[in-house]
């Protein structure tokens, strides 16, 4: 029997052979780059070549990114971080209904620890309104924080202009984009944010690592405190096998990026076509043409996604949605676009990497048509 078709890209990838071999070459770096022998001064010059390269992916300063352990890290340091800096200006945090958890949590906790949060809604394809975010800012509001990229419906948010509104005003804003690296070009230049999120293993790096874009000048304060590593911000001997991984990831992502792009496209397109000329009913959630190349959010008529995807798992690996939401018989992003009940429950998110082939999506259109025949 052969494996099950992996459509879930956007809860894990593969890590890239290429990235598997510099992890392998980069365990013999044992050197703790805080050293100032010779050994210290490798891994450091190693660490630092990784974080030049996931800076040119993004288009950044080398000196502008901090290494974390992922992207769950990172928006925290963000959030919180930026908050507690700007606490003597303000109180006041604007984000949105659809955040990523590892967003709205940290988000929660500060309205239990003084701030006011204001939640915006997304319209029907998962959009935030510009005029919305804007609608809700107020003299003491110091921080907007939006996804740039969703991870269950693939909708991309108009970050640039939402930034433009934000530093006419002095608000700093963040982005977690852990969903968009590798996948769509990244320029935290043209995005204009301050704070900016990345997740390793959403593009072919190992799990366990991620880096913060920090726009020179941001105030933000540590969330973890120990020494000095990553300008103070994030304390803790850096895991350099991870971190050389992660910087192969971004210089892969920035060499095959535009033709990538295309590929992922093309193919999740003809996924959509397969299966909505299989199914009568079949709903498309989301952007249906601006969103992540490699995104299909789909609702199956007459069955749940959760049944869907049991009946056809010896076939494909796919979800209902996040993998942090996996056990949520709720799916947020999907009521907050006002779907209704039934086409919240028939949803299943594919999402096709790299090493999607045609005849993957063939395969996979045939074991979900069948699997759909035999529940309807």
């Amino acid at each position: 029997m052969r494996a099950p078709i992996y459509l879930d890209h956007n809860a894990t990838t593969p890590v890239d052979p290429q990235v598997v071999r510099v992890v392998a070459r980069a365990l013999k770096i044992f050197g703790n780059p805080s050293s100032a022998h010779a050994y210290g001064k490798t891994a450091h010059a190693a660490v630092a070549e990784a974080r030049a390269e996931v800076a040119a992916l993004i288009q950044a300063l080398p000196e502008e990114v901090i290494f974390t352990s992922g992207a769950t890290e990172a928006n925290n340091l963000a959030i919180r971080g930026a908050a507690f800096a700007m606490a003597s200006r303000g109180r006041h945090i604007v984000t949105s209904v659809v955040e990523h958890p590892s967003v709205a949590a940290p988000c929660h906790w500060l309205s239990e620890h003084g701030f006011t949060i204001t939640t915006v809604g997304v319209d029907a394809h998962g959009h935030v309104s510009v005029q919305a975010i804007v609608d809700a800012l107020r003299p003491d509001t110091t921080m907007i924080s939006v996804i740039h990229a969703h991870n269950e419906i693939g909708s991309v948010q108009d970050i640039a202009a939402i930034t433009a509104v934000a530093r006419r005003r002095g608000i700093l804003t963040h982005t977690d984009a852990a969903q968009s690296a590798g996948k769509i070009p990244l320029s935290v230049k043209d995005l204009g944010v301050d704070l900016l999120t990345l997740a390793g293993h959403k593009f072919g790096a190992p799990k366990g690592v991620g880096a913060l874009y920090v726009r020179a000048g941001t105030p933000l304060v540590p969330v973890l405190v120990g020494a000095g590593q990553e300008r103070g911000l994030r304390p803790g001997t850096e895991n350099v096998p991870a971190i050389l991984g992660l910087g192969e990831t971004a210089r892969l992502a920035r060499i095959r990026l535009p033709k990538l792009t295309l590929r992922l496209r093309a193919r999740r397109d003809l996924l959509r076509r397969r299966l909505t000329q299989a199914i009568p009913g079949l709903a498309v959630n989301g952007d249906p043409d601006g969103g992540l190349p490699n995104t299909l959010n789909i609702s199956f008529p007459g069955v749940t996604g959760r049944d869907l995807l049991a009946a056809s798992e010896r076939d494909v690996a796919a979800s209902t949605g996040s993998a942090c939401h996996a056990h949520s018989s709720q799916r947020d992003a999907l009521a907050a676009m006002g779907l209704p009940p039934e086409r919240q429950r028939g949803a299943v998110r594919l999402s096709l990497g790299r090493s999607t082939t045609v005849a993957d999506i063939e395969d996979a259109t045939a074991a979900l048509v069948k699997a759909w025949a035999g529940l309807a």
